[in-house]
């Protein structure tokens, strides 16, 4: 992994050349990890062309040196800001420092600026690194791969378990128990399990409602495996399904495969959305599609690229995404799809592989 981390900041640093900056203050915990490999959960990245530094507290500073290999360990008993502010000071020259303005309070950085006062020239920037992490090298893909084949495993050993009269919090906690047993450090976001009328929420979190007999229930759940997120969506019925039940399923899988047609380098995002609407549109179930067709994944579980309408976004061959179509009927019920994938130089290839047709339980 050093030679990854390595390759990871030297592209950030020709990133900061073309964007005529000298230094880069990274303090988005994601985006640290992925230049150095920190997993704590206080730090500040500072990378500069010939040097990186992470400042982290006391607390991590044996994990830091564990962990990091790639930058100078600096322990800042005095708090994150005045440790930036010490290794700044003193410059000869204004430096061009840029930070994350999306992760940097308005406090902190009119911290800085006092601070630092006239030897840095600031630049709140957004996206540089995340930028980076959209396109997946290989160590993350295998990651990713082992994220999902996880998760698809987990659903294998619950589906027994689904039946009426079983509590919605029950199943969560189920599957992130058999997650974390797997070797999962944690689910990649709260698990959901959102039966009968609340199928139609589509983040309907679990609560303590009973499964019932003959109605829909929508299990959306994902782990985190050595820092990288895997996410599905699978809906399932209870008991035989209406003709009209099967009929939205079938369409909302047509809307999926319609949409994973179209992922391939050089596809905009847009149109890999449009794709999976025009099938729901074709059968007037369009404008009970309520959310994007999909999103990014890796190390969070919402990155680069949105799969939405007027994301101008052009695929690549690294970008690891969902593809999730659902419908959301109030008073009835949902179903929603979902798999995750990586585009290749050709097309697309599956990391999640459990049964996608309609299960009646």
């Amino acid at each position: 992994m050093r030679a990854l981390y390595r390759q990871r900041l030297q592209a950030l640093r020709e990133l900061l050349a073309r964007q005529r900056v000298e230094a880069l203050l990274v303090t988005h915990l994601p985006n640290i990890f992925y230049l150095c490999g920190f997993t704590g959960s206080s730090g500040a990245l500072l990378v500069e062309p010939d040097r990186a530094t992470l400042i982290t507290d006391p607390r991590y500073s044996t994990q830091a040196c564990d962990e990091v290999h790639v930058a100078r360990v600096r322990v800042a008993a005095q708090g994150l800001l005045t440790a930036v502010a010490g290794l700044l000071a003193g410059r000869r020259r204004r430096l061009k420092l840029a930070f994350e303005a999306a992760h940097v309070p308005v406090s902190q950085r009119d911290e800085l600026v006092r601070r630092l006062g006239r030897q840095v020239h600031l630049r709140g920037v957004a996206g540089w690194v995340e930028a980076l992490r959209a396109r997946k090298d290989a160590e993350e893909l295998e990651r990713m791969r082992a994220s999902a084949a996880l998760a698809c495993q987990v659903w294998t050993e619950v589906l027994p378990l689904v039946r009426p009269g079983v509590r919605e919090l029950e199943l969560a906690a189920e599957i992130e128990y058999r997650m974390r047993r797997a070797g999962a450090s944690g689910p990649a976001f709260d698990t959901i399990v959102a039966s009968g009328a609340r199928a139609a929420l589509p983040h309907g979190r679990a609560t303590a409602k009973q499964l019932q007999k003959n109605e829909l229930v929508v299990f959306d759940w994902g782990a985190i495996l050595r820092g990288y997120c895997s996410d599905l969506t699978r809906t399932v019925f209870l008991g035989r399904a209406p003709a009209r039940i099967r009929k939205w399923y079938d369409v909302v899988r047509a809307a999926q495969q319609a949409a994973w047609a179209m992922l391939r380098p050089g596809v905009a995002a847009e149109a890999v959305d449009a794709a999976a609407r025009s099938v729901l549109q074709r059968h007037g179930l369009a404008r009970y599609f309520t959310h994007s067709t999909g999103h990014g994944l890796g190390i969070e579980v919402h990155e680069e690229p949105r799969l939405a309408r007027r994301q101008k976004t052009r695929l690549e061959a690294g970008h690891v995404v969902t593809i999730e179509p659902g419908i959301y009927l109030p008073g009835m019920g949902g179903i929603r799809i979902e798999d995750d994938l990586a585009v290749t130089p050709v097309g697309a290839t599956p990391l999640t592989h459990v049964p996608r047709e309609l299960l009646e339980l």
